[in-house]
């Protein structure tokens, strides 16, 4: 019999610890970061700083919300970045060139991102092909698309449409109301309904799902659907906060929804995620990035702590649920 003592963790379980750090070890790494940055950058917890990151982070949350679900059943949403470039250039035109209200504008874009959302869940389901060719191939058409239609020149929009991002509703800027009204939607959905169950269950395992009467297909199809709709949301903000449609915006943007999914806990394994646990990684992430601007440290760093970042926590995703699926 072993010695009890060596069976557990600072008091806690060995199990359970190694669990708990599987899922969100790297969370508690960059919870340490963020207080560090606060003790050495004052400045960074006042309050106006945060709502300036809170506000900021409401366009990585809407694309951080779908990719979640796409990571869940076993897949990945890379044409999200691509996605708000389309979707910024479309509703510009509209409303700029053909003189639409801004509400119809705004639909007209989320409507077409909603579509290539669902053509991707369609191509995947439909032929059973790879979600990570589909969506890297998709990305370049969209992208393509987007620079197209705006034959690679910005189009500026005005002020009533910056009102988006920069106007307040009950003391509160619009982009954070956002948020919450998506957060709390997803929640439902996700945690309280047969929907969300069925997203667990066809990511988990999909035969045993299929087995059991759930139609993988619609899944995947409304995951996808779901994911291209957010994208078109924050496509939406995103315009509002720029001031004008460009082919080039939301370059890189689809890693950072990663990494909010994933270190909010979203198994690349499929079948574990939480909503809450999304929103944690979104705000980690954007309390990192706003740290590192704070401290001076040059933006080109930015992408390599993303990215290391990103094989950390697939490095430990694999370690604990990886096993656990053996």
């Amino acid at each position: 019999m072993g010695n009890k003592s060596n069976d557990k963790i600072l008091g806690i379980d060995r199990e359970t610890f190694r669990n708990f750090m599987g899922k969100y070890g790297v969370s508690v790494v960059m919870v340490i970061m963020i207080i560090a940055i606060a003790l050495y950058k004052p400045v960074f917890l006042k309050p106006a700083n945060i709502i300036n990151v809170i506000t900021q982070i409401s366009i990585n949350a809407m694309l951080a919300f779908g990719m979640c679900l796409c990571i869940t059943i076993g897949g990945i949403d890379l044409t999200v970045g691509a996605q708000i470039a389309l979707v910024s250039v479309i509703s510009a035109k509209c409303i700029v060139e053909f003189g639409m209200p801004i509400i119809l504008g705004a639909i007209i874009g989320i409507a077409v991102a909603t579509v290539f959302g669902a053509l991707n869940g369609f191509l995947i389901a439909r032929f059973n092909m790879f979600p990570f060719v589909v969506t890297l191939s998709m990305q370049l058409v969209i992208r393509g698309a987007a620079q197209v239609i705006s034959g690679g020149k910005a189009i500026t929009v005005g002020n009533d449409v910056k009102n988006i991002y920069y106007g307040k509703f009950l003391g509160v800027a619009i982009p954070i109301w956002l948020t919450i009204i998506v957060f709390v939607i997803m929640y439902i959905m996700f945690h309280w309904t047969k929907l969300g169950r069925y997203i667990l269950a066809v990511g988990g395992n999909a035969h045993a799902a299929v087995a059991s009467g759930i139609k993988e297909f619609n899944i995947r199809l409304i995951c996808h659907t779901i994911s291209g709709f957010l994208a078109g949301i924050g496509a939406i903000i995103m315009l509002a906060k720029t001031g004008s449609g460009q082919s080039n915006l939301g370059v890189g943007y689809e890693t950072d929804a990663v990494a909010a999914a994933v270190i909010g806990g979203t198994s690349f394994a499929g079948g574990i995620a939480t909503m809450p646990g999304v929103m944690i990684g979104i705000f980690i992430i954007g309390f990192i990035y706003n740290g590192i601007n704070m401290i001076g440290i040059n933006a080109n760093w930015q992408s390599i702590i993303r990215g290391l970042v990103i094989i950390g926590t697939v490095m430990l995703d694999s370690a604990i649920n990886g096993k656990s699926r053996k």
